[in-house]
């Protein structure tokens, strides 16, 4: 599985952050960042939760 965030779309509202925070975290600007690019398979419902949960769809999850 792989992880992308189009940072450029990101406005850092966070959700990913709450749904998978093993996953994914806010830089200092405040701009999602991607803690594992590649997690083990176990994480796939973690990840796509993520991404269905962003508002700006900026989370691509690719298994």
């Amino acid at each position: 599985m792989k992880i992308s965030l189009d940072r450029s779309l990101c406005n850092g509202y966070g959700n990913c952050v709450i749904e998978a925070p093993e996953l994914f975290d806010l830089d200092e600007s405040g701009i999602g960042v991607v803690l594992q690019e590649e997690p083990d398979d176990s994480m796939l419902t973690l990840a796509e939760a993520a991404a269905r949960i962003c508002p700006v769809i900026a989370i691509t999850v690719t298994a």
